[in-house]
């Protein structure tokens, strides 16, 4: 056994039993091992797993182990969950835009949409499929929304980029994203039903992925009834 191969058997030991996602440095710091080599293990497994029950679910720097998204009616038949309602189309729509443009604000968001977003925003809080992750540097310094793993999980991605391309018109390229410090102007993005279709009108049938059984036993009484308004 060479020792990228035995390192990616140690990573997803460690993936397995933690009780949160885990940062590439955590894992290094345990396995007495470079960013980098973690990073190559990393790879090692996620091919790996494409062929097993379990997927390596990644946002930003964090990773966590996930069931295959095909396996999602059978865990949850297993551990007794009720079936997950539908995002309403405001939550729907209010979600698309924070995918592909975080971190955003309220104020972009409401631009983008038309109208207030307070309630549906709450809502996507509470359902733990968006956070809070700063302030954008511009006056007022509004709060910034990001998706979190939960929103991955609920569309059965592995990884933000997986989301699908935006139709044509939806995004100007001529303009920047939030750098702190900045006032640069963000992508606006154009339409509302259309453009929550073309986020995720192929997305809102796949099932979901959950977490390991570390999480799964500990959570399955949260997930019972709980839908998003």
């Amino acid at each position: 056994m060479n020792e990228a191969h035995r390192l990616a058997i140690l990573v997803e030991s460690l993936l397995f039993v933690a009780d949160e996602p885990v940062s590439v440095g955590r894992l290094a710091r345990a396995l007495e091992s470079t960013s980098e080599q973690v990073e190559e293990a990393l790879q090692e497994l996620e091919a790996a797993l494409q062929e097993r029950g379990l997927r390596l679910q990644r946002m930003g720097d964090r990773l966590q182990l996930v069931t295959a998204p095909e396996a999602a009616p059978y865990v949850e038949r297993f551990l007794g969950l009720g079936e997950r309602r539908r995002l309403s189309q405001a939550a729907l729509e209010t979600l698309a835009i924070i995918a592909y443009r975080h971190p955003i604000s309220r104020p972009e968001i409401e631009a983008i949409r038309g109208v207030n977003c307070d309630s549906v925003l709450r809502t996507l809080l509470v359902s733990g499929l968006i956070e809070e992750v700063g302030r954008a540097p511009v006056p007022g310094r509004p709060i910034l929304y990001a998706p979190t793993f939960a929103f991955l999980q609920h569309f059965g991605l592995q990884r933000p980029e997986d989301l699908p391309p935006l139709e044509n018109g939806f995004v100007d390229q001529n303009s920047t994203p939030h750098k702190e410090g900045s006032q640069a102007k963000r992508p606006k993005l154009r339409g509302r039903g259309d453009f929550a279709a073309a986020a995720f009108g192929r997305r809102r049938k796949i099932p979901p992925s959950s977490p390991p059984l570390a999480r799964r036993r500990r959570r399955a009484g949260e997930g019972r009834g709980q839908g998003v308004g």
